[in-house]
């Protein structure tokens, strides 16, 4: 048996239920007991204690006494016991039974006198590699004694004085639970008056006369049988006859000036001062030469107790509590002084070692006064242990040397001194065992890139194994960066990275063999969150919509999580999660918060939060108060509402007027939103009832309760009516009108209007009208448009308005009397002429001057006789005090009419004589029409109608025609000329199945007009011979923009044998081409379009000169546009409606435009896709003969 040292009195502490291992050999390597079953199954084990009671154990006598004693070992220990150290044989006593497996006793005390099982009790665990013992355990029983029978007599005291009631419990064990009550069980009123100290009893500072009642009970509560006691009832009663006065502070506890507390380590150190007084002191409490830990400390029972738990050795000291009131203040220091009961620096642990090997046994302990340290072996102590000369002992360090097989066996280390013991076993198992290798293979490991990798290789065998490691089975894994292996084995990549992964082997070798083990590696690309939630502001009863999108190992599984305010989503089907991305609808207040998107994987995670604000329009501001009132202006506060998150920016401040618009708000002025009171200005009559709305940045609020009402008194009005004018509505009068002014403008009831006038310049004296509360007046007999001066003032009960402005207005106009004179036409060109006049007087225009109007129409033309047209009236109105004019627009060759009134406000006056004038020639119109009739193989007739207006002396047409072949080129320009009379013409010479685009105009001495044009086809020589159809004319602008052609007539002559001939020598032709172009190609040759052009220089394709006429190439663009609009009738002739106008279409820019001599210039490009034809023609390429049929 083990006899620890130490003080059987000390008190009760729980023990140390861990037990520590250590292993160490020679080579300063430690081989650990591997937890795996499999590798302990089979190995020999001394024994080792896993479970013991605790070193005090207080049992209830109504209850069955367990001593606990496990232990492991292999083989299995046996269990033996020792009570007040001798032998204590269980199987001899019928009370205590054993648990199978284990050492544990169960002790059934029913019937028995429990007192004859209390003492100190150890356990041993044997088997054949040695023996273990455990603490000792002294087992005592609970005890609740009853309180000493004892007489309490009745305490008086006077009011004011200090006093103490003794509780002084009977011992129990554990200590009892003191609290003080009355006969009604309800607990005593605790204050900084009254407290209950340390030792259970009940001080007072000052009694009063409160304090006085017949049953102050004391109670004591044993924890363990959970029963309680009670004292005798205390009886106090406080006398007032003969009060004590007001004193300084003084200490009832603990007495003196200075006392002494003793504290152990990791105890609680309970600090009590209590002091009486008059008034009731205030306590304090410092640390001499030091602070108090706040971390640890506490204050309890009206800071009459300072408690600080943890207690270490920087605890000493002295520490002073303070008494203070209005008298004075007292001090009291208490030295404290900190003991320890033995503590582990390092305790011994088990060891394993090979044969031969070397290991250390260390018992490192401390404590206050310092441990004694012993040592046992297998429960023995060393020095009456047989002889061992490997072993030496060394104060708190055991060194086994060249240990041999047989020689295991479990040292004990004990420590004690008088506050306590400590102790604990360590065996020391002597093995020869092959490597194995603990961890499973083929297990794989996944990481996150860039984070460390734990790749682990426990291993067993005694000696150590050597841990080696390969890389892919090839390479071997030294330490050093980025790669550390361990002293267990494991290989740590400090920084795994993609290419760190694949197949790694450990290797684990010792003495007695070889073992080895293959893990994976798999680096994993990181989760990142790519794009993160953002602050959302959103107004109440919309959405909120938080984006999380994140990017993550593909082979990895996410899971994506969100979270208000750290805690999971309401349940709430407003809530909808998608998967990257959160949206709240109908956001209400209760929504506001943190958000938290977390991505979770097996292996990482990543999260980002965002914060959701709702706002929405600010409750209404209340308690309107009108304050600082006066005639003319009155203060006005309020108390805002709620901002709901979105900052007030103004309040918007109106006002009813009960007595004029009772039911109508106008808004008054606006303030900042950081006020909360206005100064109103206020006019006179009205009875105002104001509200105050406040607006942020999702709206206006709901208006305010309204005020009271407030009355201010009636006044003369502080303004005239405004708007005031003076016009005559007729001649010989004159209408003075203005803007009434409003109800709460008129200041005052009875309101009226002085209306004020006089000629301007003419008279002194002003006439004078008051009038209703009207808005006009009319003075009667004026003379005919002359100046007044108008004044209009407003008037009341109480007065008359400021003195009102001069207004100019003028009396009635009447229609003007004369007609202007002098009107002279100048004829400017064949469309403008401009007319002069001299102006009337200003007193004949009897008003105001707004100008003068012109009526001209046209007569006739020169060349028509008198009467034969007759065209409507023109007018042209030229504002203000003009002079002259000019009249565009007008017609070429023209007899004109014209004369000019003079205009007022009433009306126009006469007109002037009329004056005639003649317009000059001008080019003529187009020719009405142009046809295309009797086509035939070599010739085509046309005819045209004369223009629809000739504007001159028609001189006669000019007709210009070209071919367009299948390639859309065109070619050189006939011009013929025609007299006036020839509306017809055969044009023969022609080519067949051709054609041809003509170009007509008339002309007059001034040159020739717009154009129109017409296509038409010869007849082709083969076939039978259509009837002609006629054609129709297509209008052409002066300039025209755009032209479009038709495209050559098809004809179906896929069947003629020649036609065939002919492809086949085209196909033979190109092919040749090819194989040339191919030769010369791989030959390095170029062939520039350019230098192929400058070679050939047709004189049929050079760019067309004015003087010449002749025409540029044709380009043939890279879009190939169609003769837009364009299409060939079966018949071979042109329809109009199928046809345009415009020439430029053939072209490329729309750049075409005729010369002065109607020469058409530009380009005509054609189109290379199929074109659509009606009926049942070909779509087919343009007929192979046209193609034949170019320009030479």
């Amino acid at each position: 048996m083990i006899h620890p040292i130490m003080d059987r009195n000390r008190k009760w502490m729980p023990g140390f239920g861990a037990v520590l291992l250590i292993l160490l050999s020679h080579k300063t390597s430690a081989l650990e007991v591997p937890l795996d079953p499999k590798v302990l199954e089979g190995l020999p084990q001394p024994p080792t204690i896993t479970l013991q009671s605790p070193k005090d154990y207080i049992f209830d006598p109504r209850e069955n006494i367990v001593i606990h004693c496990e232990a492991k070992g292999k083989p299995h220990p046996s269990f033996s016991w020792t009570r007040n150290g001798t032998h204590f044989d269980v199987e001899k006593d019928s009370k205590v039974l054993v648990k199978p497996g284990s050492g544990t006793l169960v002790i059934d005390i029913s019937g028995e006198k429990a007192e004859a099982y209390e003492g100190t009790y150890q356990c041993t665990a044997h088997n054949e590699h040695g023996t273990a013992v455990s603490n000792n355990i002294v087992i005592r029983q609970s005890r609740s004694p009853l309180w000493s029978k004892e007489r309490n007599e009745p305490i008086v005291v006077q009011m004011g004085v200090s006093l103490v009631l003794q509780c002084r419990p009977p011992a129990g064990l554990p200590p009892p639970v003191i609290f003080w009550m009355d006969n009604n069980f309800q607990r005593l009123p605790l204050d900084k008056r009254v407290s209950q100290a340390l030792n259970g009893d009940l001080y007072f500072s000052n009694v009063l006369p409160e304090d006085s009642r017949p049953d102050y009970i004391c109670y004591a509560r044993f924890p363990h049988t959970q029963t309680i006691q009670q004292k005798q009832p205390i009886s106090v009663t406080v006398l007032n006859k003969s009060p004590m006065g007001e004193r300084r502070p003084g200490f009832m506890t603990p007495l003196g000036i200075t006392s002494t507390q003793m504290v152990l380590r990791g105890e609680t150190l309970e600090l009590e001062c209590i002091a009486d007084g008059l008034p009731t002191p205030e306590m304090s409490w410092q640390k001499d030469g030091g602070e108090l830990p706040s971390s640890r400390m506490s204050f309890h029972n009206f800071k009459k107790t300072l408690k600080i738990s943890d207690v270490s050795e920087a605890d000493a000291g002295d520490y002073r509590c303070t008494a203070t009131n209005s008298l004075g203040t007292a001090h009291h220091i208490i030295k404290v002084t900190v003991k320890a009961a033995p503590f582990w620096v390092s305790a011994p642990r088990n060891l394993i070692l090979a044969p031969n090997e070397t290991g250390i046994l260390t018992c490192r302990v401390s404590g206050e006064p310092k441990p004694k340290i012993s040592w046992f072996v297998n429960g023995i102590p060393l020095e009456n242990a047989p002889v061992d000369h490997s072993r030496k002992v060394d104060g708190d360090t055991v060194i086994l040397s060249n240990v041999q097989s047989g020689s295991s066996a479990v040292y004990q280390c004990n420590a004690s001194n008088e506050f306590g013991y400590l102790m604990a076993n360590a065996f020391v198992n002597v093995l020869a065992e092959a490597p194995r290798v603990l961890t499973p293979p083929n297990r794989v490991y996944q990481v996150i890139t860039n984070n460390p990798a734990l790749l682990h290789c426990a291993s067993f065998g005694s000696p150590i194994p050597t841990i080696t490691w390969f890389k892919d089975s090839q390479t071997s894994i030294k330490n050093g960066d980025p790669f550390v292996i361990h002293e267990n084995g494991t290989l740590e990549i400090h920084v795994a990275q993609p290419l760190n992964s694949g197949k790694y082997t450990c290797i684990a070798t010792n003495n007695l063999g070889i073992k080895e083990n293959h893990v994976y590696l798999e680096v994993k690309e990181p989760t990142r969150i790519l794009k993160q939630p953002e602050y959302k502001v959103v107004q109440k009863g919309m959405s909120a919509v938080f984006e999380c999108k994140v990017k993550h190992d593909p082979s990895l599984v996410p899971t994506m999580t969100w979270l208000k305010d750290d805690g999971e989503l309401p349940d709430d089907e407003r809530f909808d999660v998608d998967t990257d991305s959160l949206t709240i609808k109908d956001v209400t207040d209760g929504d506001e918060g943190t958000y938290t998107c977390i991505m979770n994987t097996t292996l990482d995670q990543d999260s980002a939060s965002a914060m959701l604000t709702v706002v929405e329009k600010p409750d209404p501001p209340t308690d309107l108060e009108l304050t600082d009132q006066t005639e003319r202006s009155v203060q006005l506060t309020w108390i805002p509402g709620d901002e709901h998150n979105s900052p007030t920016q103004k309040f918007l401040i109106q006002y009813e007027d009960l007595l004029h618009q009772p039911g109508v708000w106008i808004n008054l002025t606006e303030v900042a939103g950081t006020s909360t009171t206005a100064q109103l200005n206020l006019s006179p009559h009205v009875y105002y009832s104001f509200r105050v709305l406040a607006v942020n940045h999702v709206g206006y609020s709901q208006p305010s309760q309204p005020s009271s009402q407030y009355r201010t008194n009636p006044a003369a009005p502080d303004e005239n009516p405004s708007d005031v004018q003076g016009v005559g509505a007729e001649p010989g009068n004159l209408v003075i009108s203005w803007t009434p002014l409003t109800g709460f403008q008129s200041n005052g009831p009875n309101l009226e209007y002085k209306v004020q006038w006089r000629q301007k310049d003419v008279d002194n004296e002003w006439s004078s009208e008051t009038v209703a509360n009207v808005s006009q007046f009319v003075v009667s007999g004026t003379p005919t448009y002359v100046p007044y001066e108008i004044k209009v003032q407003a008037v009341n009960y109480y007065g008359s308005g400021p003195e009102p402005e001069v207004v100019i207005g003028y009396s009635g106009e009447d229609l003007p009397l004369s007609a202007p004179e002098s009107v002279q036409v100048m004829v400017h060109n064949s469309t403008l002429a401009e007319v002069h006049w001299e102006p009337v007087s200003f007193p004949s225009v009897r008003g105001k001057l707004q100008g003068y109007k012109v009526y001209y129409h046209r007569e006739r033309g020169l060349h028509e006789t008198e009467g034969e047209t007759e065209q409507q009236e023109q007018v042209l109105t030229f504002s203000g005090n003009r002079s002259e004019g000019r009249l565009p627009g007008l017609q070429p060759y023209s007899l004109y009419n014209l004369s000019i009134r003079v205009l007022n406000s009433k009306g126009e006056g006469p007109p002037s004589p009329s004056k005639t004038f003649e317009t000059p020639e001008g080019v003529p119109g187009p020719p009405s029409f142009l046809n295309v009739i009797n086509p035939s193989l070599d010739s085509l007739t046309l005819e045209w109608g004369p223009p629809m207006n000739n504007n001159g002396r028609l001189a006669g047409y000019t007709l210009k025609y070209q071919p367009v072949n299948n390639t859309n080129e065109l070619g050189p320009v006939k011009v013929m000329t025609f007299l006036a009379n020839e509306t017809t013409t055969t044009l023969g010479n022609l080519n067949s199945s051709m054609l041809y685009k003509f170009y007509l105009s008339a002309k007059t001495i001034k040159g020739s007009g717009p154009i129109i044009t017409e296509e038409a086809l010869t007849v082709m020589d083969t076939g039978p011979t259509e009837p002609p159809h006629p054609t129709f004319p297509t209008t052409q602008s002066p300039h025209p923009p755009f032209h479009k052609a038709v495209p050559s007539r098809q004809v179906d002559i896929a069947t003629q044998g020649w036609f065939i001939g002919l492809m086949c020598a085209i196909a033979l032709l190109i092919l040749v081409l090819l194989i040339v172009c191919f030769i010369k190609r791989n030959k390095g040759g170029k062939y520039p379009v350019k230098e192929k052009e400058d070679a050939h220089q047709d004189p049929e394709i050079q760019p067309m000169k004015e003087d010449d006429g002749t025409f540029g190439e044709y380009s043939d663009t890279e879009d190939h546009k169609p003769l837009k609009g364009s299409r060939t009738p079966s018949n071979g002739t042109v329809r109009r409606d199928e046809s345009d106008d415009s020439l430029v279409d053939y072209g490329e820019g729309g750049d075409g435009q005729f010369n002065e001599d109607g020469s058409f210039i530009g380009q005509y490009s054609g189109k290379k896709e199929k074109d659509t034809h009606e009926g049942n023609e070909s779509s087919e390429a343009p007929s192979p003969v046209n193609a034949m049929n170019s320009f030479v």
